[in-house]
């Protein structure tokens, strides 16, 4: 239910043209909750508007969606006195009136948008047919939007609802990790305010490299897709469909897996003749990347110094010359690089160059370590432990999920730190529904963890919430007690305490 206070009065007069003072607070309110990141941990603002809806319910779905009946119920009111066109307005509130009515008819086209998603994934292949995609251009037509307008908000419409499928539904867990995880991946497609994208950005993102780090396992790749087919793609109405399918916009190339001497035909492409083996032409990665699509390089830290030159100029210049070619063309995709090295430490021995890393880091996002997420929300475990046999059985299995989790618990020492993460722990799975034994990573069993604190520290791979939480359970081995670590680290106690607690061992 809308709080009493928003229900405001319409004006009795629409010869003014303008609204009330009580119709600017509500719309106000609804046109700041419209551009919130959805992934945003502080909902104070639509929890303000709205009530009878938990923490946990905001978090489960697009908050916005609460908001769809009262919203329509509102501007009924204002179409009644004569408020059903932006040019039905002046000044700033015509500003506020196009929010309200692209967010109405957003909201009244979400369940289709939500079926043409999935429909585009289960075909595969070309884009799909949008029946509805008529209806709503000519909606927001009706609402005083030119035709120009009507379909880039239409293209925005499907980006916004597709970006926030591929957020929610790709990474899974729940711990506060993650969520932060959500809220930058977010924030690296549309940025911090939606508002800015759409009016400055939108056919600019190709400007804007974004670096993932994170150790190996962590779901890198995943967190990159996510971000790749969630790009802007405009909708052509004489064709009815959107102009790209989105499964084809995101091409990821793993550096690591192709020699020296091969890895610059694969980015750049060849011509024929160019070198021996080159037996015809070569498109490489770089040229099948449409405009609208993102060029995803993982292991872009294993890249030697001459390849990342030529990869620099191809970010700052835009052209791209094949192997054995003059020929100059044109690169206009989006760039996403993902590491599981620490770059400040190749940086340091001078095998990744500093333009080059200047030039990726437009935006940097670091997936979390399971253990980071286990020490977190401890029910994390199993949640991925339950999609994991969903995923490998077919069906949810209680049975099968809690009798892993035992023997995790049986055969893991407490204080162990999963190595591998995720990838680690879906072979951990597989090895137990094989042998109901799982004894972790012999590599790193042997290591405590005061050495493999300072081996992180080392590899640059510890994030600050880890290290003072190892550090503070460091100082309470030592010496015993909460105030004493309270004392040396200037921290007050009940911090210390839950940083000792949260420990990951």
């Amino acid at each position: 239910m809308i709080m009493e206070k928003a229900k405001a009065k319409v004006s009795k007069s629409s010869s003014s043209h303008r609204l009330t003072a009580g119709d600017r607070d509500f719309l106000n309110k609804i046109t700041q909750a419209m551009f919130l990141n959805p992934f945003e941990e502080n909902l104070g603002l639509l929890q303000n508007l709205v009530s009878g809806f938990s923490r946990e319910q905001f978090r489960k779905e697009h908050f916005l969606w609460t908001l769809r009946s009262p919203l329509n119920e509102y501007l009924a009111r204002l179409d009644n006195k004569g408020f059903f066109r932006i040019q039905s307005v002046r000044g700033e509130d015509r500003t506020l009136m196009e929010n309200v009515f692209l967010l109405q008819t957003y909201l009244q086209f979400v369940p289709d948008i939500d079926n043409l998603v999935q429909d585009q994934l289960a075909n595969g292949g070309k884009s799909v047919e949008v029946p509805f995609g008529k209806a709503v251009v000519n909606q927001l037509q009706k609402r005083g939007f030119t035709e120009e307008a009507s379909l880039s908000n239409f293209a925005l419409f499907f980006q916004l609802r597709r970006a926030y499928f591929f957020i929610d539904q790709s990474l899974l867990g729940y711990s506060s990790c993650m969520q932060r995880l959500r809220h930058k991946l977010w924030q690296s497609v549309f940025t911090f305010d939606v508002r800015n994208y759409n009016q400055y950005l939108m056919n600019r993102m190709e400007d804007f490299s974004t670096l993932i780090l994170g150790e190996t396992g962590t779901g890198k790749g995943s967190a990159a897709r996510a971000i790749g087919r969630s790009g802007f793609i405009p909708f052509d109405p004489k064709r009815g469909q959107f102009s790209n399918n989105f499964n084809d916009l995101f091409l990821p190339i793993n550096l690591s897996q192709f020699s020296e001497s091969l890895i610059e035909s694969e980015l750049f492409g060849h011509k024929k003749g160019s070198f021996t083996g080159a037996m015809e032409d070569h498109e490489g990665i770089i040229e099948l990347c449409d405009a609208h699509g993102s060029l995803f390089l993982d292991e872009i830290g294993d890249l030697s110094v001459p390849i990342q030159i030529k990869l620099l100029q191809v970010l700052q210049e835009r052209v791209f010359t094949p192997v054995g070619s003059h020929e100059k063309k044109r690169f206009d995709g989006r760039v996403i690089v993902a590491t599981n090295r620490s770059i400040h430490n190749l940086r340091k021995q001078g095998r990744f160059r500093d333009d080059f890393f200047y030039r990726l880091c437009s935006d940097v996002i670091t997936v979390p370590t399971l253990r980071q997420r286990i020490a977190e929300l401890p029910s994390e475990l199993e949640l991925l432990v339950n999609s994991l046999v969903l995923r490998m059985t077919g069906k949810e299995s209680p049975h099968l999920t809690g009798m892993i989790l035992e023997i995790l618990k049986r055969d893991l020492p407490p204080e162990y730190t999963w190595p591998g993460n995720v990838r680690e722990l879906e072979q951990a799975v597989r090895r137990i529904l094989l042998t109901r034994h799982y004894e972790g990573d012999s590599m790193t069993l042997g290591l405590n963890w005061e050495e493999e604190l300072i081996q992180k520290i080392q590899s640059g791979t510890l994030e600050a919430r880890e290290l003072l939480s190892r550090y503070c359970a460091l100082l309470f081995k030592q010496f015993g007690t909460y105030e004493e670590v309270a004392r040396r680290t200037k921290l007050d106690r009940r911090t210390v305490k839950r940083y000792v607690d949260s420990a990951p061992f």
